[in-house]
């Protein structure tokens, strides 16, 4: 966002991709080039960037690495960070700096690509990065739950990870979230009734006998009501349509306040209780859309504006919300932003999940990478 004029620089035209190194596991790809085209790239060769989210089909790789994306495969493969072995990057004073190449192992000090990723384009430019490819992945099972509140979301994730798959992801989402989706499109939703909760997993290297027993067990101890198994490739993407068609559709339906917040797994009932109880007393009558990674304790708290409410004090409102919500997460040990950054938005909530001397040590940071402030200015910190 230029919200002072500044000059936007765009790297949409920097999208060229070097030959797969199939030996090595790696490939080499500018900036600009597209998360889904690198998939596409790789794929061939039976390998992938296992960095994916819904965005996959618009986002760049510089803006991946900027952020620190994360997504809907963060339980099987980890950040953005786990999968960038080098970068090419631009300092404000022009110079640029090749950090760490293709390699796996280099101890030679401070990894400075670590800083770069995630510093949303206030420390340098990234122009182009060596990724760390991984197998693509074998037979994979999607499988939708519906269920009737959060506890027995977390208690479905337990047996889930302790069971005998391979976890890939485990998403959640919420009965308003549902409601808002067929609001806007058409969906197929495979329940006869409705529940309040809905969890979608994809599992890999799923042994049949095995599925089917363990399916079984969850609804004899009552953990799930409904559940249905995508047969085809056709019905899983269906089943993920309705988890990633969600946050087009809080926008297409009404107007959301976002909000992006990470949780200790092991908090999220608590907070989520207290969350609810706080909305429930001093926002009566707001609708709460909640969905999100739960096996990396990320949700999307998404609160949408009341028809009786006009825009202006309901925005006023909800940033009394946002510090009611974010004293919470830092009573429970979380984070204000868990994958969309700081920015211009979250300057005034950074010390709810970072202390002074960390801050201090963050504006340091920023002085020697960028002297005269010309990244970003007035991101993260003004």
């Amino acid at each position: 966002m230029a919200k002072d004029g500044e000059v936007v620089l765009s790297l949409d035209h920097m999208r060229r991709m070097d030959p797969v190194d199939v030996l090595g596991g790696t490939v080499r790809v500018q900036a600009g080039a597209v998360t889904q085209a690198v998939h596409e790239h790789c794929a061939p060769h039976g390998l992938t960037w296992p960095v994916d989210f819904a965005s996959k089909g618009s986002s760049q790789v510089g803006g991946n690495i900027a952020t620190n994306a994360g997504g809907v495969k963060v339980i099987r493969y980890g950040l953005t960070r786990q999968w960038v072995l080098g970068l090419e990057v631009v300092l404000p004073s022009g110079e640029v700096l090749e950090l760490n190449g293709a390699l796996e192992k280099n101890n030679t000090g401070t990894d400075l690509r670590q800083l770069f990723i995630g510093s949303e384009g206030t420390l340098g430019i990234v122009t182009e990065a060596t990724l760390k490819l991984a197998k693509l992945p074998g037979k994979l099972a999607v499988l939708l739950f519906a269920v009737h509140d959060l506890a027995a979301v977390l208690d479905l994730f337990q047996r889930v990870k302790l069971g005998p798959f391979t976890l890939c992801a485990y998403e959640f989402f919420t009965a308003e979230c549902l409601a808002r989706l067929e609001r806007h499109r058409k969906v197929r939703v495979p329940f006869a009734e409705r529940s309040a909760y809905y969890v979608l997993v994809e599992l890999e290297h799923t042994e049949e006998d095995a599925l089917e027993s363990f399916v079984g067990e969850l609804f004899d101890a009552g953990v799930a009501q409904d559940g249905v198994r995508a047969q085809h490739e056709g019905e899983a993407r269906a089943l993920w349509e309705l988890r990633e068609g969600i946050s087009e559709s809080l926008s297409a339906t009404g107007l959301p306040h976002k909000n992006d917040i990470a949780l200790p797994i092991a908090s999220l009932g608590s907070f989520c209780a207290a969350f609810g109880e706080v909305f429930a007393t001093r926002y009566p009558g707001w609708e709460i859309c909640l969905f999100g990674h739960v096996g990396d304790g990320n949700l999307h708290v998404n609160v949408m504006k009341p028809d009786d409410l006009d825009k202006a004090t309901f925005l006023a409102k909800t940033k009394e919300a946002d510090l009611d919500m974010f004293e919470l997460v830092k009573a429970h040990g979380g984070s204000v932003s868990a994958e969309h950054g700081i920015g211009l938005l979250k300057k005034h909530a950074l010390g709810f999940s970072r202390t002074q001397g960390e801050i201090a040590l963050m504006r340091a940071l920023k002085a020697v990478f960028d002297p005269k402030r010309i990244l970003n200015p007035g991101k993260i910190f003004d």
